[in-house]
């Protein structure tokens, strides 16, 4: 959630965002449909 909410700060996409988590993480990063579900909070001001 933490590198999701900074990349959001840093104006990314969620799809870049979630290209960012894979690379940094592999097969450990959320799924794509997991970080499109944050990026709706976070629009929401659900931090």
């Amino acid at each position: 959630r933490t590198a999701l909410i900074f990349c959001y700060h840093l104006k990314k996409t969620t799809a870049e965002s979630h290209r960012m988590l894979v690379e940094a993480y592999g097969e450990h990063a959320l799924g794509k449909s997991q970080c499109f579900e944050w990026f709706k909070k976070f629009k929401r001001g659900d931090f």
